[in-house]
This record gives C-alpha cells, structure tokens and sequence, in this order.
C-alpha cells in the first residue's frame, strides 16, 4: 500500500461501534493502521438506562462525551460527527423531527461520506446490513448512504470539489450472528438469567426476511477484549445492568465476544471464501 492500512467505520449512534467491529478497531490501530469513524448523530433519542447521568436535554453532549471516551479506548485517530438528529424508531415522534438523520436529503449526507472517505482514502469500510442489525431508521439509512458514498467517492465525475477520487477496496457488514445470540441465550438460560430480548433480534430480521449472513471474516481480537469492554464502559447512558450483553460475568462475555464476524459485501467474494485479516492480499497500489 501506498499509504498506512486505513480502515473506516460508517455508523449511525454513539455505541453502535462497539459489539460488531469494536475488537477489530482495537487490534487494527494498535497494528499501526488508521483508524476512522463517522458518527452520523448523537443519539439524542436513546434511552438512558442510568438515571442521574443525563437529562433529554444534556443527551446529546452526554453520548458525545461518552463517544469520544470509547473512541479513545479503541485508538480511533479520526472521529468524525455529521451532526444529524437521531431520529428514533419508526413512528415515534422523533421520525418527524427536521433535522432527523432520515429527513436529510439524500444527496447532503453523501456528499459528507465522500468528503470523508477522499480525505481518509481507507481501505475498507465497515457499516450497517441494509437493515440494519434490528431495523433501526438510521442504521438502515446509514447503510443506503454509505453504499451509494462508495460509488460516488470513486467516481471524478460526483462532488468535484470534495477532493480527489477514492476507490474503497472493501465493504464489510460486522454481524453478530443468530448462532452467537443463541449462544450468550443459552449460557444466560444456564445461569438462570433473563433471556428476554434475544430471541427478538433474530426473529425481527427473520420477518423481515433478512438471512443470516455468511461471515467470510472471522477475527480473533481476545487480545483486544480489555479495549472493547474500557471502550463499551464508556457508554454508561445507553448499557446498564439489563443488557442482554451484561447478564452473565464479564469474563463469560468477554470469552462470547472475543471473535467478530464480518461479511464481505463489496466486492463479490469468492465462493468458500474465509480471511482472518480485513486487509488481507489487498494490492501494494491500493
């Protein structure tokens, strides 16, 4: 390569960078490469679990703060905000809201992406599943947006003035597949835990008819857990003690998570194909 590995997360809310891709942001920037992240709100619409730490009306200098905590603990070299309005789940009100990430025009939040990604040139770029994990608006949007940002940023011929052209080698959705949740399901049920909410994540895609994508990335990112959980610990506003992803010790957890799974949207990918490196065989002249 021409220029250090550079990898960039696209992502709708504080916190979203955490379960799918956090160990990888983690094991990458410590390897050397940059790391960025795009942040398209501030979760201004999110709950807050821990009464006292945030009112409606501090959340979103609250989950800013918390954002820039975990971006820190994973060696994240560039954070970037859009400084769109979280917009909510659908048919809240906050869906309605003008400055909601989902009532921006389409072409204003690509031609941010692109001024991005020429600026950061990465690699490869993570986001969404085009629904998003769960549904969400502005996870799905944010998909919709990233997808059409990598054409467009490739392309001398959109948004001329937003900096040279930049074709990105690599497009990968983080999953957090339906056999690990029923995984962590099966160790909270043995515990004698909560198992409430597990089996609606899987269920809400499955109605969607949304498959369980193939993971061809598989990586190993124990030695990173420790980052992950200081950077998940940042964001006190969005995970107390009812998370699905707390009810069982934090060793147990840290041992469920300590691999991340990724499916390779763009390109194509290979038949039987299966990396342990995002990077891996990427081009010199990439």
């Amino acid at each position: 390569m021409t220029q250090p590995p550079t990898l960039l997360g696209i992502y709708a809310h504080p916190d979203d960078e955490i379960l799918g891709p956090g160990g990888a942001l983690a094991r990458y920037a410590a390897s050397g490469a940059r790391v960025g992240l795009v942040i398209a709100t501030r979760g201004e619409a999110g709950e807050i679990v821990r009464p006292g730490l945030a009112t409606p009306e501090t959340l979103p200098q609250v989950r800013e703060r918390e954002m820039r905590c975990s971006a820190s603990a994973l060696g994240v070299s560039d954070l970037i905000f859009l400084d769109y309005r979280d917009s909510g789940m659908a048919g809240t009100p906050e869906n309605e809201h003008p400055d909601a990430l989902v009532n921006a025009p389409d072409a204003e939040v690509v031609r941010s992406l692109v001024a991005v990604i020429r600026r950061l040139r990465p690699h490869v770029v993570l986001t969404f599943d085009p629904y998003g994990g769960y549904g969400h608006p502005d996870h799905i949007a944010v998909n919709r947006h990233t997808l059409a940002a990598l054409v467009a940023a490739a392309d001398p011929r959109q948004y001329p003035t937003e900096g040279e052209p930049w074709q990105v080698a690599r497009l990968f959705y983080p999953l957090l597949p339906d056999a690990l949740i029923l995984e962590i399901k099966a160790r909270v049920a043995a515990a004698g835990g909560d198992i409430t909410g597990y089996d609606e994540l899987i269920d809400g895609r499955r109605a969607a008819g949304v498959p369980d994508y193939e993971a061809h990335a598989v990586l190993d990112v124990s030695d990173f857990i420790d980052q992950k959980w200081a950077a998940w610990d940042c964001h006190q506003t969005q995970f107390g003690p009812n998370s699905r992803f707390r009810r069982l010790p934090d060793s147990a957890m840290k041992a469920l998570l300590s691999r991340e799974y990724f499916h390779l949207a763009r390109p194509e990918p290979a038949p039987g194909l299966r990396m342990d490196d995002l990077f891996d065989g990427l081009d010199a002249g990439q």
